[in-house]
């Protein structure tokens, strides 16, 4: 969405008004959700995340954190913990990180 600029297409990427459609994204699911760890995870450019594997489940993934349980993205079924963070998932499917 570009909230009534005209996007533009440069190579593969859509920009609108010089931002990336991925950013209004993950920007409009920021205003969806209450970060405990305030969005480092966008505030960093991508460079701070949450240890997590994408193995292909429909809208989590693995969480890897050493303590995933302080987590209130994360539950456990059996031994394993898994990420329901939206912004994770969605920089984990769509940024490939």
């Amino acid at each position: 969405k570009c909230f009534g600029a005209t996007p533009f297409r440069t190579y593969t990427l859509y920009y609108c008004k010089k931002k990336k459609i991925e950013d209004l994204e993950i920007e409009e699911i920021i205003g969806e959700i209450k970060c405990p760890k305030d969005f480092i995870c966008y505030r960093s450019g991508f460079e701070k995340l949450c240890k997590a594997e994408d193995v292909g489940r429909k809208s989590v993934l693995i969480c890897l954190e050493d303590d995933p349980e302080n987590c209130k993205f994360s539950f456990p079924i059996g031994l394993t913990y898994y990420c329901q963070c939206p912004i994770r998932f969605y920089i984990a499917r769509k940024l490939k990180k």
